[in-house]
């Protein structure tokens, strides 16, 4: 069953990837919006997210009509990622714009360039952040991913998102080589910081709301002194999307290194300000204020042997040894 799925997913991929970017697009967004009639979890999921964060301020016909461009959004971007993973930069000059490098550039060329930590979300088409690097070419882009249960499907995903040059971690096993490279080399590495987390996440609000959010992105930039940016992606029309690199947020203050709830409360407001500007951008099919867990949650053990993480396992990954 693995290899047939991996053939159906290689041949899906190919078919995808021979069509221009906004056909894809368009593609994307047609079976989007079908998805939205069929998928009733995900659209119980999505209403019930919107009315939490928009209820005050819009109307069940505004809520629904979210919804449905969200999940045609959805559609649009996972069919767009899997079409852009497969351009080079020369191709996605005019269907992608990267604002705000100015903010991670040396600023004299005496200056060398230290690895920096991108607090990415579920925007747009995420996954062009691995093509950065192109534009700032002595940064090197990586995350981190879990890796899919059939090893096939795994091998189709990795390839299409090795193509683009960003170095990707398994989060489960592979932590202490990531760990190693944000030592020695320049990394731009990208971490998704707008999912549920888990018991291991910090209980901090969002759009006032507690939800459990993953603290890798401050672990990361106090451990290794990095500095910390939020970063997203918009979608500005069908099949082109913009990159905008936010403003650093301090790790520290008065000599002192802040806590990391202090710094992904600023982060979860910088997210909070980008869901705000383009509400159908975001990823609300996901859980996100799922109720804290009471169960305990079992004793920590090294990140690079333990079997289950999830998003919670990149804050134990980034504090191992």
């Amino acid at each position: 069953m693995d290899w047939l799925l991996c053939i159906f997913a290689s041949g899906l991929v190919a078919v995808i990837q021979a069509f221009p970017v906004t056909w894809v697009a368009r593609f994307g967004r047609g079976l989007g919006g079908l998805a939205y009639w069929i998928d009733g979890r995900h659209r119980r999921v999505a209403l019930r997210n919107l009315t939490l964060c928009f209820g005050q301020e819009k109307s069940r016909a505004e809520l629904r009509a979210l919804a449905r461009e969200n999940f045609r959004r959805i559609g649009e971007n996972f069919a767009g990622a899997v079409k852009t993973s497969s351009m080079n930069s020369d191709r996605l000059r005019d269907h992608l714009q990267i604002v705000g490098l100015k903010k991670i550039l040396p600023k004299s060329d005496t200056e060398k360039p230290t690895s920096r930590v991108f607090a990415i979300g579920h925007f747009g088409n995420f996954e062009l952040f691995a093509h950065v690097a192109a534009a700032a070419p002595w940064y090197r882009c990586a995350t981190t991913y879990r890796a899919l249960r059939g090893e096939g499907l795994n091998r189709v995903l990795l390839r299409l998102r090795e193509g683009t040059g960003c170095l990707y971690f398994e989060r489960r096993t592979e932590g202490a080589a990531l760990r190693a490279a944000t030592r020695n080399k320049h990394l731009l590495l990208g971490l998704l910081s707008d999912q549920h987390s888990g018991d291991h996440g910090l209980r901090i609000p969002f759009f006032g709301h507690d939800c459990a959010t993953t603290k890798a992105p401050a672990i990361f930039a106090l451990r290794f002194d990095l500095p910390l940016h939020p970063a997203f992606c918009f979608r500005t029309r069908l099949g082109h999307w913009r990159i905008e690199i936010g403003d650093e947020i301090p790790t520290h203050e008065n000599g002192e290194p802040r806590s990391p709830e202090a710094i992904m409360r600023d982060v979860n407001r910088a997210f909070e300000d980008a869901v705000r500007r383009d509400p159908a951008n975001w990823f609300w099919v996901h859980n996100r204020w799922k109720a804290r867990n009471k169960t305990p949650a079992p004793a920590s053990v090294p990140a690079e042997s333990e079997p289950g993480l999830d998003h919670g396992g990149e804050d134990r990954l980034a504090e191992g040894e």
